[in-house]
């Protein structure tokens, strides 16, 4: 039997064949992080359940497998290398090949000239982008597809990187974009980043195979990659195992299995890291910051027996809802601190209304909002001020510190920081 173990960036994959190349298993699951884990489950199990002996032909491949295979005394073969193989055993009229990984996205032009395209380090555009993307939108990823699939407009979305993208998408959400549209754009975003970044003027045309796990979960991101190319791509059987299959066709080597379940325990338990000094050396340097900081605090009203008039100050960030309601002597009276989930909107609406349910007593004499979403939550329950995110800055802290002359700001999409000269 031979063995083909894919441990990618967030994945690991495993394949056993048999000398005729039939699959006699696989596995695809996340690693978490936890590589050395559960590349000791998948072994314990090929060896247990499937080869029933202890040994068998092995091969490691993968972004995260060279690592293990140097320190383990694993036989490697590069990814690309065994995408090639296996390509040319299971589709061998393939014209080019794109592959979406955990990190990184790949083309291969097979006919016209051999030749490979990768990124480099950033993971801008691959699955790892599309995972925080989705965690963005607060959606899962089978819903961030089917969402897409009812798409009316595509909006211009950087996919080069991440943060660059949540700053398109941040926006579009505090305006009250459609999360349909936002998805849909996404997904034509990483095609398009893929295309222009790797191919560079290169035609991607014929018979073109998608590979990896983000091309075979997601049908409305091959949609996006046919309509971006003019082609009706092609996700093969087993799409997501081309890699793993490619190093199980170059095994060769008998591994005793055994032994190689010794040496991959024995890696997890090492490795040096640098490191940076802490910053505190002591407890007393701790709690002197803390007390510091503790300075200016503001004071908290009971709620519960307050009567009369309230204001209400509102901050819609780029990731989160701040809500306070003060009393008329500034004393805090309640508070939230929320992440949007994309939308605002019903963050607020959901702690006004428990607010007026719970304390009829109370009357809201005014309110004003700032933020990414103050034209939104404005528009959405008739506040009646906007202010500027600095203003805002600067009015609350000149209430704690009369004689504040600098601020910083470091908020989910943003950082601001300004000095005050003269009081302003």
């Amino acid at each position: 039997m031979k063995v083909g173990l894919d441990i990618g960036s967030t994945t690991i994959k495993c394949v056993v064949i048999d000398e005729s190349g039939k699959i006699l298993f696989q596995s695809y699951e996340r690693h978490l992080s936890k590589i050395t884990e559960k590349v000791t489950e998948l072994l314990t199990k090929v060896r247990r359940d499937v080869v029933r002996g202890e040994t068998a032909a092995l091969t490691v491949s993968g972004s995260a497998g060279m690592g293990i295979s140097q320190t383990c005394r694993l036989p490697f073969v590069q990814e690309v290398y065994a995408t090639h193989i296996a390509v040319g055993r299971l589709f061998p009229g393939a014209d080019a090949v794109i592959e979406l990984g955990g990190e990184d996205a790949k083309i291969l032009f097979l006919s016209g000239g051999m030749e490979v395209r990768m990124n480099g380090s950033c993971a801008g555009g691959t699955g790892a982008f599309i995972d925080q993307m989705a965690t963005l939108l607060n959606v899962p990823l089978d819903e961030m597809d089917r969402l897409a699939a009812k798409h009316e407009k595509i909006y211009t979305i950087a996919s080069r990187c991440g943060v660059f993208a949540k700053s398109d998408v941040q926006p579009l959400l505090n305006q009250g974009a459609r999360k349909t549209d936002i998805c849909a754009s996404i997904f034509a975003a990483v095609a398009n980043q893929t295309i222009a970044g790797l191919a560079q003027g290169r035609p991607i045309e014929g018979k073109v195979l998608y590979l990896g796990g983000p091309l075979t979960f997601l049908p409305q991101l091959r949609a996006s990659f046919d309509h971006a190319l003019k082609i009706q791509g092609i996700c093969p059987e087993n799409s997501l195992y081309y890699v793993a299959l490619g190093a199980a066709y170059c095994s060769a080597e008998e591994v005793d299995l055994g032994k190689a379940l010794e040496n991959v325990r024995k890696y997890g338990c090492t490795g040096s890291f640098l490191s940076i000094p802490p910053l505190f050396t002591s407890r007393a340097e701790y709690d002197e910051f803390r007390r510091r900081h503790a300075q200016c605090k503001a004071p908290r009203g009971d709620i519960a027996s307050y009567r009369g008039g309230a204001f209400l100050g509102i901050d819609a960030g780029s990731t989160t809802v701040k809500a306070v309601l003060i009393g008329k002597k500034g004393e805090i009276l309640s508070s939230i601190y929320r992440s949007n989930s994309g939308n605002p909107v019903p963050i607020f609406r959901d702690y006004l209304l428990d607010l007026y349910r719970r304390y009829p007593g109370i009357a809201i004499e005014g309110s004003a909002v700032t933020g990414y979403g103050e034209e939104l939550l404005k528009n959405a329950f008739n506040v009646d001020f906007g202010i500027v995110e600095t203003v805002a800055h600067f009015t609350a802290a000149k209430r704690f510190r009369p004689d504040v002359d600098f601020v910083i700001d470091i908020g989910g999409q943003d950082m601001k920081c300004f000095k005050i000269r003269n009081g302003a």
